[in-house]
């Protein structure tokens, strides 16, 4: 037989999550689409993982991740969650699975997960299927976020398939895709949280070893190694908290199953960037009592936490999870505090006043309304060196000049003169780095969509792509 030159079937593929054994999943097959026009590749992820985008064609993306031409056992996960704070035993990948797992050029894993991709066990009464706009608007999401600094799946692939699908929240029929998610681990809080469910601590403590061995080779073989996993999935889920915060983000949707034991922002629906600084701000339209507004996320986080003590104490001791969460709120703190810092030009150990000036910038953008992305692109794109001599000229030429009160720019005047003056091209460099011109706001994604919907115009997504890549 004839060897398949495909380079994605022929990666080294590692049965991690498979040689855990089938009471964790259910191999299914790939749905079969009419047709397979490849909207989106990701060139930027394939050297990651050892690969070449010269060598790889368009045909190549096609035929592994659109027509699933491989061989490999393609694995729907089992999961629960709790879901707008009530629990629910019916979930599970309905309409994905774990295409394959790969070591990227570093040695880390890489899981390979599909969305769209067709019926599964767990799809009850939902044709398994994903929207093309649900794809462009993922792709988006994770771009930009990745950009912002925000630990985050991406995307590798997005391909149209051909299908006309019904959905309650877009007009319908509308177009169908299949998408290829690229992330650290499909693991989620809701995996160990069915465990619990179904009172297996023998399958909890199976799992816990593996995930431990892969994705925390630091934590010690000792009798506290679970608890120890706990506080650093604490800490790496408080710093997650703080990246989103920062970036101006909305998820929508932080049930438990959309959180991931490797501290990773993944699954992105109704998500939203904040047009202004509002902490009650709402992604998702049915988040009636705004349980996942923008302001409540780190609330949400250090909750879905708690609960995921319920099966953990299952096989170590309660204390010492309590223990472990105790630390959340002085690590989100911690984050936050250097993340928005350096937004404003500043690291966290630099002048006294600079955690005044957070808290006067934070007041200020909530207060005047002003555009939260705007305020540091035009913080990043008007700094120059006469702002250490003269607070008049902070901002003088921003489109928002007249709403900046004179307290903020004497305290950011006063915060740079507290550094030598060589530092300001350190100041400068932090500004540009931290705060990207383009925003993805909704009203940005929607103009992209309506070139793809009207006109199949894909260029205004490959350019708004490129930008957010670029950080114009």
């Amino acid at each position: 037989m004839k060897p398949n030159l495909n380079p994605f079937l022929n990666l080294e593929y590692e049965p991690v999550m498979e040689k855990l054994g089938d009471d964790y999943y259910d191999v299914v097959a790939a749905a079969e689409f009419p047709a397979h026009f490849l909207r989106y590749r990701n060139d930027l992820l394939l050297p990651l993982i050892g690969l070449e985008a010269t060598s790889i064609s368009d045909a190549d993306f096609i035929e592994a991740f659109g027509k699933f031409q491989g061989v490999r056992p393609y694995l729907a996960l089992r999961y629960h969650g709790y879901q707008f704070g009530a629990y629910n035993p019916f979930l599970g990948d309905g309409r994905g699975f774990l295409y394959g797992q790969v070591r990227d050029v570093n040695g880390n894993l890489v899981d390979l997960g599909t969305k769209g991709s067709g019926r599964t066990p767990y799809s009850r009464s939902a044709d398994g299927r994903l929207t093309l706009k649900g794809g462009v608007r993922e792709v988006l999401a994770a771009e930009a976020l990745h950009q912002l600094g925000v630990k985050t799946s991406r995307c590798l692939s997005l391909i149209e398939t051909g299908e006309s699908l019904w959905r309650g929240d877009e007009p319908s029929p509308t177009r169908s895709s299949v998408m290829v998610r690229f992330s650290s681990s499909h693991i989620r809080f809701g995996t160990f949280e069915r465990l619990h469910y179904i009172q297996r601590p023998d399958y909890i403590t199976k799992l816990l070893d593996s995930v431990i061995a892969v994705y925390y080779p630091d934590i010690p073989e000792t009798e506290d190694k679970y608890s120890q996993f706990y506080a650093a999935l604490v800490n790496r889920t408080a710093e997650l908290a703080a990246q989103w915060m920062a970036a101006g983000f909305c998820h929508g949707v932080l049930n438990t199953d959309n959180m991931s034991i490797t501290g990773e922002s993944f699954d992105y629906g109704p998500y939203a960037f904040i047009p202004t600084y509002n902490p009650r701000f709402t992604a998702a339209s049915f988040d009636y009592g705004g349980r996942y507004s923008y302001g409540n996320q780190p609330h949400i986080c250090k909750f879905n936490l708690e609960m995921l003590q319920l099966p953990l104490a299952m096989v170590t001791e309660q204390s010492n999870l309590e223990a472990g969460l105790a630390q959340y709120d002085d690590c989100y703190q911690k984050y936050y505090q250097k993340l928005m810092l350096q937004k404003l030009g500043f690291e966290a150990s630099e002048p006294l006043f600079t955690i005044e000036l957070l808290a006067q910038t934070i007041e200020l953008l909530r207060d005047t309304e002003i555009s939260y992305h705007g305020f540091f692109a035009e913080l990043a794109q008007g700094f120059n060196y006469g702002w250490r001599e003269d607070s008049n000229l902070i901002l003088e030429n921003a489109t928002f000049n007249h709403q900046i009160n004179s307290i903020w720019r004497d305290l950011y005047h006063k915060c740079l003169n507290q550094l030598p003056a060589a530092e300001m091209e350190k100041i400068g460099d932090r500004l540009t780095f931290n705060n990207p011109q383009t925003a993805l706001l909704r009203t940005v994604i929607e103009s992209v969509w309506q070139s793809i919907s009207e006109d199949n115009n894909w260029q205004p997504f490959y350019d708004l792509i490129s930008k957010l890549q670029t950080k114009e």
